[in-house]
C-alpha cells in the first residue's frame, strides 16, 4: 500500500512538473501527434550508451534528419522519460564536443549521452540526478605486460590514451606513474582502435564501455581496480552519469528527476545489461 501511495504521489508530481515544463518557450515545439517534443542529443556512436543502426530493431528511434536509427541505454532512458512526461521524442546526433554547446544554445533540450557530472561541466550546464553509476576501468591487450596489473601503480610507464574531454583522460590517466599520455581521441570507438592497433598499451574508460568493447575485441582484457587500495581516485560526482540541461532550466531538470525517482539501481543495471546484449558489437 505504501508503494502504491508513493507511486501515486510521484505521478501527480510528474504531471505538475510536465505542465510547468510545457510552458517554457524553447521546449514548446509540437510533433505530428500534437504533443510537445523533447529534443535529446547524443553521439549515437558510444555503445552501449548509444549507437547508430539501420533499422528500428529493439525499439530504436529514428535520428532527426537521417534515415538511420539510434538505440542503446541512453535511448532507452530517453524513451522512458518522454513517455512518462507525455512528450514525443526527437533524437539529435551530435559530436561529443558539440553536446554541451547545443544545450547552452537551446538547439536541444537535454543531453543523455553518458556524461559524467564533472565540476567543469557544472559551470556550463545543470545536471539531473544520476541515471547510471559507472566505475572506472582500463583495457589492455591480453598479451600486454600490463594484463596482470592489480592496481594503478602496476600500470607505471604505460603509453595510454582515452576519449577527449572525459574524466578518464583528464583525471585518471595522469594518476598512472610516469605515464606516456598520447593525445586524446575524438570518440570512444577511436580510443578502442588505438588500443587494438597497438598504438597504446592501455585505454581508460568506464565499465559499460569496457564490457561492450570486449564483445568486439575478444583479445582485450578488462582491468577493474575498484575496491582495492590502488584504484583511480575520483569523486562520486565524476563517476556518476547525469542528464544535462541548460543552466536555470529547473522545470525540465525537476521533471526528469521526478521520472528518475521511479527507477532503482537495479532498474539501471537491468537496462544497461539489455543494451550491452543487443549492441551491434555483440552481434
Amino acid at each position: 500500500m505504501m508503494r502504491k501511495r508513493i507511486a501515486l504521489f510521484t505521478i501527480v508530481a510528474l504531471m505538475t512538473a510536465a505542465l510547468a515544463f510545457a510552458g517554457g518557450s524553447s521546449e514548446s515545439t509540437t510533433g505530428a501527434s500534437g504533443r510537445p517534443v523533447l529534443r535529446v542529443a547524443m553521439e549515437c556512436g558510444y555503445a552501449p550508451y548509444n549507437w547508430t543502426q539501420t533499422t528500428d530493431a529493439n525499439g530504436a528511434v529514428q535520428i532527426s534528419g537521417s534515415s538511420d536509427y539510434a538505440y542503446g541505454y541512453d535511448v532507452m532512458m530517453a524513451k522512458y522519460i518522454a513517455e512518462q512526461l507525455g512528450y514525443d521524442l526527437e533524437i539529435v546526433k551530435l559530436d561529443w564536443d558539440s553536446l554541451v554547446p547545443a544545450v547552452q544554445s537551446g538547439t536541444v533540450d537535454c543531453v543523455i549521452a553518458g556524461q559524467s557530472i564533472t565540476s567543469e561541466r557544472l559551470q556550463m550546464v545543470d545536471f539531473t540526478d544520476p541515471y547510471y553509476y559507472a566505475s572506472i576501468i582500463c583495457l589492455v591487450d591480453k598479451d600486454s605486460p600490463y594484463a596482470d596489473a592489480q592496481g594503478v601503480s602496476d600500470l607505471a610507464g604505460a603509453t595510454c590514451t582515452s576519449q577527449m574531454n572525459t574524466i578518464w583522460y583528464d583525471v585518471c590517466l595522469p594518476q598512472i606513474p610516469d605515464a606516456n599520455i598520447l593525445p586524446a581521441q575524438d570518440s570512444a570507438p577511436a580510443m578502442l582502435v588505438a588500443l587494438n592497433s597497438g598504438r597504446v598499451d592501455l585505454v581508460c574508460t568506464d565499465m559499460p564501455t569496457g564490457q561492450a568493447a570486449l564483445a568486439a575485441y575478444p583479445d582485450m582484457v578488462l582491468l577493474d581496480f575498484s575496491g582495492s587500495d590502488d584504484d583511480f581516485v575520483v569523486s562520486e560526482e565524476e563517476i556518476n552519469i547525469g542528464i544535462s540541461v541548460a543552466k536555470g532550466n529547473t522545470e525540465l531538470r525537476d521533471a526528469i528527476n521526478g521520472v528518475l525517482a521511479t527507477l532503482t539501481v537495479d532498474d539501471y543495471t537491468r537496462m544497461m545489461n539489455e543494451a550491452i546484449s543487443v549492441q551491434p558489437l555483440a552481434q
